[in-house]
């Protein structure tokens, strides 16, 4: 049965939604795919549904292809799994906490490891019955600060997440690949395209990692490539370490007035006007600056550290925020922010604008520059800052810094850290070349976990030689609801949505204009001719409605053909729009029938 406009649970909006960011929001709401329950929570209309429903089924389709058996957990779990993995602190404030009538505690399912895990552990004792691979298609919490873009940044979600059970590494990788291959089929038959790069496992856990993100200026995430072919999210990219410089000759630091410099432009013109150097002139790649950062914890406590970077760098918040908890030896995943006034004032010793490392970490420079204490705070350094390396830097009192301070000679630090941003140009660790950024949208992120949950959980089988191994995981997800997102972000122009045929809500919009009952009836006559050869059409039939209103309602919605019965009926011929191939053609009516269904056919043809 076609889907009919006239008794269609549906209502086209001309105008934006005044909160929507983004395309895709803009679009699904006033095309009728979806509506705003809650903040970061969605309705799904009929029309979303279908989409939505046609994305699980490919991602269906190809997890059964390569072994994979659907379960169903509950979205309501308790805490205790979570707790013996350590993630229900690790969580922090991200998942949605609370307590039953009794007093006990459950959470809002972010994801299922410890579930699947248990599930296993339950039913297998032997390596005979290994490897298997489970997955499930299901609705996922996490309490975004922030819930905005529509489905692309929200606190309900629909997930695929599977995986993979088996003996030992080998048999991991086995799995890895196969998901990574089902991944690339999934995304090609969406239409959607996505580029695999290397990524940080986070909280998750585990060895090798990567995200499969959809480039988009529209993402969150930023990824980089290399003429070579090295291509990772900026976060797993590491920074190409200087040689060490031999320091046994350099001078003593000295330190300088600097009148307002607190900046490190106003710092270099400064420089360069009272400190002239012998040889050129002074630039800001050859200043240090120490950024006061605060780690948020969980229950909101407030760790301020200091990192040290270049002065023509940036810190990337988002580099620093996965790997900060290590560096700071916290748990959970703090996030990362500029330090507040507040956060500043509680260390006296801290000159703002004139921060150096001598303050931080004790070096032979102490002495030198009179300085007696130091603050306590942990101090990091950019990969950038080697052994010997020399500086301009604050001299930790107002309106001075010190020139000539050597690395490891005159400071010293509490570790190195990723902390700074990619610029394009930098050269790619593997020696690929130069890399470039480029904005994505996370679609998919599978890991290698290993044993972690399994040891945790206690998963262990016996092996054929009877003894007891602990089972080795792999964990890979897909976003669903966020996949619809990123298609309507990618498939759209000034008009409307252009959904790929193979998860548009409908392959042919048929569309009746004009008054004349022949026009209704030999649109109705198309419709179910077309439905009976597997065909999907969504027919509109509404009497009352004015041609333009059905084309812009056509446009909107987005099914990519459009069948056109109108004026060209009394010669024989009806119009059909492939929004698609961007194209417009007259057909015969008596050849329509065929011309349409072969057309449909050859739109759904993987792209690959």
């Amino acid at each position: 049965m076609p889907l009919r406009m006239s008794s269609l649970f549906l209502r086209t909006l001309r105008d934006d939604p005044a909160d929507a960011e983004v395309a895709s929001h803009k679009l699904l709401i006033r095309a009728g795919y979806i509506r705003r329950a809650a903040p970061g929570g969605y309705t799904w209309l009929p029309l979303g549904l279908r989409v939505k429903n046609k994305v699980e089924n490919i991602i269906r389709e190809e997890m059964n292809a390569i072994g994979g058996q659907e379960v169903h957990f509950p979205a309501l779990l308790p805490k205790e799994p979570y707790e013996a993995t350590g993630r229900w602190e690790d969580y922090g404030d991200g998942i949605f906490r609370l307590q039953d009538r009794s007093g006990a505690d459950f959470l809002l399912a972010p994801t299922h490891e410890e579930l699947f895990t248990l599930l296993v552990k339950d039913h297998y004792s032997s390596y005979k019955d290994l490897p298997v691979y489970l997955y499930q298609i299901q609705t996922k919490y996490r309490d975004e600060a922030r819930p905005r873009a529509g489905l692309l940044r929200v606190r309900e979600f629909i997930m695929k997440d599977s995986y993979s059970f088996t003996v030992d590494d080998e048999g991991l990788d086995e799995a890895y690949e196969k998901h990574r291959e089902a991944y690339i089929r999934i995304f090609d038959r969406l239409g959607l395209e996505v580029v695999a790069v290397d990524a940080m496992a986070g909280a998750m856990g585990g060895s090798r990692s990567e995200e499969f993100l959809h480039p988009s200026a529209a993402g969150e995430d930023t990824f980089v490539e290399s003429p070579g072919g090295y291509r990772a999210n900026v976060e797993a990219v590491t920074t190409v370490v200087p040689e060490p410089i031999d320091y046994t000759n350099a001078p003593a630091p000295e330190v300088k007035d600097t009148p307002v410099s607190t900046t490190i432009a106003a710092l270099v013109d400064v420089a360069n006007k009272l400190a002239p150097k012998d040889e050129g002139e002074w630039t800001a790649a050859e200043t240090l600056k120490c950024v006061v950062l605060t780690a948020v914890l969980d229950g909101d406590e407030r760790k301020v550290f200091v990192v040290a970077v270049p002065g023509d760098r940036d810190v990337d918040v988002k580099r620093l925020e996965a790997t900060i908890a290590e560096a700071l030896d916290v748990t959970g995943e703090p996030s990362v922010e500029p330090a507040t006034e507040e956060d500043i004032t509680k260390h006296t010793q801290l000159v703002p604008g004139y921060i150096g490392p001598t303050l931080l970490r004790d070096g032979q420079a102490m002495q030198m520059l009179g300085t007696d204490s130091v603050t306590g705070i942990p101090f990091f350094v950019d990969p950038r800052i080697v052994s010997g390396s020399t500086w301009v830097t604050g001299a930790n009192e107002d309106q001075k810094h010190v020139f000539g301070l050597v690395a490891e000679r005159d400071f010293t630090w509490d570790g190195v850290i990723e902390a700074t941003a990619i610029q394009d140009g930098d050269p790619a660790p593997d020696g690929s070349g130069p890399l470039a950024t480029r904005r994505g949208m996370e679609m998919g992120h599978i890991f290698q976990l290993g044993r972690k949950y399994a040891e945790a959980l206690d998963l262990k089988v016996l092996d054929e030689n009877g003894k007891q191994v602990v089972v080795t995981m792999g964990s890979y997800g897909i976003g669903v609801t966020r996949a619809v997102a990123a298609l309507a972000e990618a498939h759209h122009d000034d008009k409307g949505l252009i959904w790929p045929i193979n998860v548009a809500p409908a392959h042919v919009h048929i569309v009746a204009t004009g008054k004349d009952d022949v026009i209704f009836e030999t649109a109705e006559d198309f419709a179910n001719k077309l439905e009976a050869a597997g065909i999907e059409v969504l027919l509109d039939d509404r009497r009352k409605a004015h041609a333009g209103e059905k084309f812009s309602d056509a446009e909107l919605i987005g099914v990519p053909l459009h069948l056109i019965v109108g004026r060209g009926l009394a010669k024989g011929t009806l119009e059909l729009k492939d929004r698609l191939a961007d194209t417009r053609e007259d057909i015969p009516v008596e050849q329509a029938l065929d011309h349409v269904i072969r057309v449909v056919r050859e739109h759904q043809q993987p792209t690959s």
